[in-house]
């Protein structure tokens, strides 16, 4: 009703109802004051050339139905009557152009009562000019050149109005101060009528941000027209968006930017005050800073989470793509593998050892224990292969000069003639991946080093170019298929997964089980105190010949997770068992309750007499059986029975399972335990314990059963053989499974290499050439007859005169660390230690490395199992003396080597030498 009345009062002043209207008490509307001035010279020839005024109100209302401009609007003040724009009472006569002043303020007005110019003219979005508050009616136009003085910043702006010359078109540049009825922004709506109200829309936006933070003035010009009439312009502009279009920018952004100025604008004292209480609360609030460093915390958790997350899942695809192209690289093997293993190949051998991490940690001098296979070399016996070695240590050019001229000695052997050694750096090549220091804490097995290479990988993608090639690891790893992946070739061996599981204590049981081969008594999958009482309580009861037990942890390996325990010598309740059983019967006894009697009995007495009489194997490793007891049920293991003789032999067979499913067997040694019952520290090659043909059924059914649960490559075979004593008949068990290469089958290559023989497991013999004259060491030592007790089994000798070995890659002396390998040589040759390529006998060593010069490997082949046997001894006592002082023995396997030994045989190596050295022809024949 009021903004009715304002139209009634405007249009029609000189009515008396409307006059009336004028004495209501709420009515603010007031008529503009025209001020009767005389125009100045320049003022009126503008008027007369362009007779639109400059400062007439715009009282109208923009949403009003009257026409804003017409399309022929008439010309002259005339024109202002005609569309009742002026009241016909006011005397027409122009005003002065104006110069625009500060704004007044509204003295003695209280805050509740100020209204805004859209209050007195409309809402606001009918008075859509307006980009600031208006100024108060009583402000006057000042034509005073003086410096004004400015009570706050944004008063500055209002001195920066600019004053259009009397020159200018008004139509040409339109700048639009904060009042709705500047003549710049009548000139707008006088020329862009067709888009005014997208103009009079876009103001909405700076007139609000202008309001909130009390900017008095901003003026703009042909940029805002421009930018309403876009048609993509943003419905709601950013603060950058709306300086773009004013003028004096910089001035307002000045403002904008003052801290405080936010809440100086309409509404910013209760936004001030409501901020500032927040403020107050929040440190008031008891534990707010721990809530914000835990949630920062939980916060930083997250990110840490989900960007590991992201990370297993790329390695889960990554490592689920290696294993499809493993199967789909081992297809293509299988297919043409009668192909490439009679053409021209190449043979990378990577001697890995892939064990879980936790197995990892414990192993000392992890990268010489993966170097120890470099037998691995001796591949090139066969014209066709060629063999990249990969190396977990650098080696010194000393050390490469020594296998160079150790691999070339095969044209030599050969031939018989020294001078016939050829060079052949061309068919093999060593390779030290550059990251074998890069990571010293991690304790990365070879294959893992490797991936992490990627200059050796590079290399070797380089050599492999257009080869027909595969990879022979060692013990399987993930990393493993990830190298073969890259190199885009196929991996002899079998899926990690598959080795792990069976290569396990457990696992090995499942596999003789699934063979039916013979085992010992046992239980396997243990996992608690509970199982493991139980089931050896059960195990001595159904088995009281049996007198010690051993406990294999299942992912330890060389003996280090096992120990036994002689239960039987400790067992307070045996004797009344064993009295029992006999008054009973066999039959009676398994269905009487004094058998129930028995167990219980067992198992009340078997927790302290495990914990007193328990011996691990590797004390330094597990001190107590608590200890060892821990480890055992975490990982899982198996109790086993010990062979019940005296007369024991442990003996390991090499297989190989080609790709196209072909069973192989091949390399075969009876082991030494220089270190104990259940240490192997050495081998005699090839074994001579067990019928050779007994030995191929059994390795052709655990063949077959590892065949049908996906193990393909080379793996290995522990048996133990006794004679039983009751039926005098030998025994032949099968007790673990190792799904890798061995160090016996590269020591096995490295044998075959020196001698030109061939091995057939069929049959045990080494088979040297044919047409081998014998020398007069063989008459001599074919005349001996000193029995070798480790021998349960002894063929006939062969037509050909079959050879025999000796051969161990663990021998250890830390005295070795203060001599060369050359000089230590030097001394070998001088003592009679060495190798006739005429008669292809004598000694051959294997270097590891020449950093801590600690270990090394000895391989001594002759033509019978106790010359060679007295000959190994003989030289680790010549070399223990040539390099310990009397008062410092050093830290050395060597002195229980050749115990061993001298046990076996009867006779100790110094009587041995002693012998040698009145008799010269010894020496003469080890000479060379």
């Amino acid at each position: 009703q009021q903004v009715e009345m304002d139209f009634k009062i405007m249009l029609d002043p000189e009515n008396m109802d409307n006059k009336a209207g004028l004495k209501h008490p709420n009515s603010e509307t007031r008529l503009p004051l025209i001020t009767k001035k005389k125009s100045p010279p320049m003022c009126r020839q503008k008027t007369e050339k362009d007779p639109t005024p400059w400062a007439l109100p715009a009282f109208h209302s923009l949403g009003s139905a009257l026409p804003l401009v017409e399309e022929f609007p008439p010309k002259g003040p005339m024109s202002l009557t005609g569309q009742r724009l002026i009241l016909p009472a006011a005397k027409r006569v122009l005003p002065a152009p104006p110069v625009v002043s500060r704004a007044a303020p509204f003295p003695g007005i209280p805050r509740q009562h100020k209204k805004s110019a859209a209050a007195k003219y409309g809402t606001p979005s009918s008075s859509k000019g307006s980009i600031a508050p208006l100024p108060s009616s009583n402000s006057v136009v000042s034509t005073r050149k003086s410096k004004p003085e400015w009570r706050y910043p944004a008063q500055q702006l209002e001195s920066e109005v600019h004053v259009p010359s009397q020159t200018q078109d008004p139509c040409l540049d339109w700048d639009i101060a904060v009042h709705q009825e500047s003549p710049g922004f009548l000139a707008l709506q006088h020329h862009h009528h067709s888009s005014l109200g997208s103009i009079v829309g876009f103001l909405e936006h700076p007139e609000k941000l202008l309001k909130d933070h009390t900017v008095p003035l901003a003026k703009n010009g042909q940029k805002l027209a421009q930018i309403a009439s876009d048609s993509d312009f943003k419905e709601n502009p950013t603060k950058s968006d709306i300086l773009s279009v004013i003028k004096n920018h910089s001035a307002v952004e000045k403002i904008l930017n003052q801290a405080g100025q936010s809440c100086r604008g309409r509404g910013g004292s209760a936004g001030a005050a409501a901020g500032m209480q927040s403020r107050r609360w929040h440190r008031a609030r008891p534990g707010s800073g721990q809530q914000q460093w835990a949630a920062g915390v939980i916060s930083t958790s997250w990110l840490s989470w989900h960007h590991l997350a992201r990370l297993r899942n790329a390695l889960k695809e990554a490592r689920h793509r290696h294993l499809e192209n493993f199967y789909s690289r081992a297809k293509h093997l299988a297919a043409n593998w009668n192909r490439i293993r009679t053409s021209r190949r190449t043979i990378i051998h990577i001697p890995s050892l892939g064990y879980s991490q936790h197995i990892r940690e414990h192993i000392p001098d992890l990268a010489l224990q993966q170097n120890l296979q470099m037998g691995r070399l001796c591949d090139i016996l066969d014209a066709n292969v060629d063999v990249i070695y990969i190396c977990p240590l650098a080696l010194s050019e000393e050390l490469l000069q020594y296998y160079n001229k150790l691999l070339g000695l095969q044209a030599a052997v050969r031939s018989g003639n020294p001078e016939d050694m050829a060079d052949l750096q061309d068919r093999f090549k060593i390779l030290t991946p550059e990251a074998i220091n890069s990571f010293p804490e991690h304790h990365m097995c070879l294959a893992t080093v490797l991936k992490y290479s990627p200059r050796t990988m590079q290399k070797l993608q380089v050599l492999l170019q257009g080869r027909d090639a595969f990879v022979v690891g060692g013990v399987p790893h993930l990393d493993d298929l990830a190298v073969a992946d890259e190199l885009q070739v196929p991996l002899l061996g079998s899926e990690p997964a598959v080795a792990q599981f069976y290569s396990s204590k457990s696992g090995s049981k499942r596999i003789f089980a699934s063979a039916g081969v013979p085992t010992p008594p046992g239980e396997w999958d243990i996992h608690s105190r509970e199982q493991l009482l139980r089931a050896l309580s059960q195990l001595i009861l159904d088995n009281l010949e049996v007198q010690r037990w051993l406990f294999k942890v299942d992912e330890e390996r060389g003996g280090n997770g096992t120990a036994f325990c002689d239960v039987i010598s400790h067992l307070e309740c045996y004797p009344w068992i064993q009295r029992e059983c006999q008054g009973h019967g066999p039959e009676v006894w398994s269905r009487s309750q004094a058998r129930e009697l028995a167990l219980v009995k067992i198992s009340q007495e078997l927790p302290g007499l495990l914990a007193q009489h328990v011996q691990p194997v590797n004390e330094k490793r597990f001190p107590t059986w608590e200890k060892f007891l821990q480890t055992f049920l975490t990982q899982g293991g198996v109790i086993e029975a010990f062979p019940f003789s005296a007369s024991v032999t442990n003996l390991t067979v090499d297989v190989l399972i080609e790709p196209t499913g072909e069973v192989t067997l091949l390399s075969s040694g009876d082991q030494l335990h220089a270190e104990g019952p259940l240490r192997s520290s050495g081998t005699t090659i090839p074994q001579r314990s067990v019928d050779p043909e007994v030995l191929k059924v059994l390795c052709w059914k655990i063949g077959e059963a590892c065949k049908s649960k996906g193990v393909l490559g080379y793996f290995s075979v522990d048996f133990v053989a006794f004679t039983h004593p009751q039926t005098r008949e030998q025994q032949v068990w099968a007790t673990d499974l190792d799904l890798c290469y061995s160090d016996q089958l590269a020591l096995t290559q490295l044998l075959l290499y020196v001698t030109d023989g061939n091995l057939d497991c069929g049959s045990s013999p080494l088979q040297g050439p044919l047409g081998s004259k014998e020398t007069k060491t063989q008459r001599i030592q074919h005349e001996r007859t000193t029995p070798v007790r480790i021998l349960c089994y002894s063929p006939q000798p062969a037509p050909s005169s079959p050879w025999c070995a000796v051969a161990s890659s663990q021998l250890k002396h830390s005295s070795l660390s203060g001599i060369s390998y050359n000089l230590l040589l030097h001394v070998c040759k001088a003592r009679g230690v060495g190798f006739d390529l005429q008669e292809k006998q004598g000694t051959v060593f294997v270097l590891y490395e020449d950093q801590k010069r600690h270990r090394l490997g000895m391989i001594t082949i002759g033509e019978d199992l106790q010359g060679v046997l007295l000959t190994f001894a003989r030289n680790l006592f010549i070399i223990h003396q040539e390099i310990s002082a009397p008062n410092m023995q050093g830290e050395t396997n060597f002195k229980m080597a050749i115990r061993d030994i001298e046990a076996i045989l009867g006779v100790t190596a110094e009587n041995q030498l002693k012998l040698e050295e009145e008799q010269p022809w010894g020496a003469d024949a080890l000479k060379e």
